[in-house]
């Protein structure tokens, strides 16, 4: 549930297509995908020249998921709990 507070920014959890991006650069975390020796890019094997590619794709992909989150339309609905919805009461 997400809150929209006196100052326009929204606070909790959103979510958006776009977040689904950040998938992308886990993809880095299942190494048997480019666990081999070739293709060689200038001397250096795929298994490292894949890491340092992976590694600008995910800050592409971070990037891009920020711009297209940033300005995301809030609501001006009230908050559904109250105070005494929040109030701890005999809990402590």
């Amino acid at each position: 549930m997400s809150t929209v507070k006196h100052d326009g920014k929204v606070r909790g959890f959103q979510f958006s297509p776009w977040n689904l991006l950040l998938i992308v650069p886990l993809l880095v975390l299942v190494t048997p995908l480019f666990n081999m020796d070739g293709p060689r890019l200038f001397g250096m094997p795929f298994f490292y020249w894949f890491q340092f590619l992976m590694v600008a794709v995910g800050v592409l992909s971070t990037w891009i998921v920020y711009l297209m989150t940033r300005d995301k339309p809030t609501t001006d609905a009230p908050d559904r709990l109250s105070v005494e919805d929040l109030d701890e009461g005999d809990a402590r």
